[in-house]
């Protein structure tokens, strides 16, 4: 494998080098030591790009206590504990992962890797079950908690819209922060009012033009139900809130809105720099 990729620091680092880079690891995974001169960072840049804001597994040799299964743990199994940095991303049904680890001889050297990842969990809940759905919606796409929008000023937002907002809509945004999931149902950073004269709230929306929103009646937030303003203009209701909404159109196959047709498993693509 060494000599397969002597000359890769002599070639342009390119997005057409990535894929054929994750090609020889195949779909079901694997990794690779590259040249100890190629820029690990230009990597990173790169698969940022296509991937979105990654999450750091590996810092400084000291990994993330909070990785596990559900969020990239498998990156770092090929390196046991001669990982340095490691960055990554879930997408589709695989962990992408990059930065540095030390050889078997101990000389540290960037480094590729990909893992695959597990099918979410079905969505079956008891009549009487108390569900945290921003939890589940974290280990569905495989993403942290750790805040993305730490800097929203929610005061300011709801004073400015005359209402306060769901709590789960909230989190949602301070969790996952300015992106889409699956990389095409986007997340508003604050609701549109665009169709406020309906009684509706924008909270999201897709490539399809189907328009998220709340039905925006009573005093408490986090009973709005959600709506769909379809394409053609129909409104579709749901009787439950958004974080619940997105839940069951990743995994639900006979959704209405489902996006389970066509990914496997789910990500959300982050459009903000990596930390």
């Amino acid at each position: 494998m060494s000599e397969q990729y002597a000359s890769l620091s002599a070639m342009k680092l390119t997005q057409t080098t990535v894929n054929d880079l994750l090609a020889q690891l195949g779909p079901a995974g694997g990794y690779m030591y590259l040249p100890g001169d190629l820029d690990p960072q230009a990597l990173t840049d790169l698969l940022a790009g296509r991937y979105g804001a990654s999450r750091t597994l590996v810092l400084d040799g000291f990994a993330d206590p909070t990785v596990d299964d559900s969020r990239g743990a498998a990156l770092l199994v090929p390196f046991e504990d001669r990982a340095v940095k490691i960055r990554a991303w879930a997408y589709g049904n695989q962990w992408v992962g990059t930065g540095t680890a030390r050889d078997d001889e101990g000389v540290e050297r960037p480094v590729l890797v990909v893992a695959q990842r597990q099918v979410p969990e079905p969505l079956a809940v008891a009549p009487d079950e108390d569900v945290d759905w921003m939890e589940r919606l974290i280990r569905i796409t495989g993403r942290t908690q750790s805040a993305r929008r730490a800097d929203v000023h929610w005061a300011e937002v709801e004073s400015r819209l005359g209402t306060g907002l769901p709590t789960d809509y909230k989190r949602m945004v301070e969790t996952f922060g300015e992106g889409a999931f699956d990389a095409y149902l986007s997340l508003n950073q604050e609701p549109w009012t665009d169709l406020r004269e309906d009684g509706l709230l924008i909270w999201a929306g897709t490539e399809h033009e189907d328009l998220y929103c709340w039905r925006a009646d009573g005093d408490d937030p986090d009973r709005w139900p959600v709506v769909v303003r379809s394409f053609d203009g129909e409104d579709v209701p749901f009787g439950y809130q958004a974080a619940q909404f997105v839940c069951r159109i990743l995994v639900d196959p006979h959704h209405p809105f489902t996006m389970a047709r066509y990914f496997d498993t789910h990500w959300f693509m982050n459009y903000r720099e990596s930390d």
